[in-house]
């Protein structure tokens, strides 16, 4: 069972930056991040796989990065933030086989954090 805990959010001013972490326990191919503002759906923002080659959404290219550390930790560097990134921020992971490379989408992942609280301010 794979276990995942958030933790780097907080408030910040528009142009300001974030760095979320994520500690997993439990072996994954690959990682991800979403987000979730009040009453809009699950929306993918970046994933990762054992290769380290990554995916963005179109609306943090250039923007956001995601990285692997060591001891298992994910992290998602926010710079440049918008107030239209406020979200819930939930690390996810998932994958059978050190070649899959997953769509940003929801159903791709089966396992999930708690999530971390974004919020930006202008």
């Amino acid at each position: 069972q794979v276990q995942l805990v958030e933790s780097g959010g907080g408030s910040v001013q528009a142009g300001g930056s974030l760095r979320l972490s994520c500690a997993a326990s439990g072996y994954t191919y690959y990682m991800g991040w979403f987000r979730q503002a009040p009453e809009e759906d699950r929306e993918g923002v970046a994933a990762i796989t054992w290769a380290n080659i990554t995916r963005y959404a179109d609306s943090v290219k250039g923007r956001f990065t995601i990285s692997k550390g060591d001891a298992d930790t994910l992290y998602l560097q926010m710079n440049s933030l918008k107030s239209e990134d406020t979200a819930m921020y939930y690390c996810a992971a998932g994958g059978r086989s050190p070649l899959d490379e997953p769509a940003l989408l929801s159903s791709a992942f089966a396992y999930w954090g708690q999530g971390t609280q974004v919020t930006v301010s202008s």
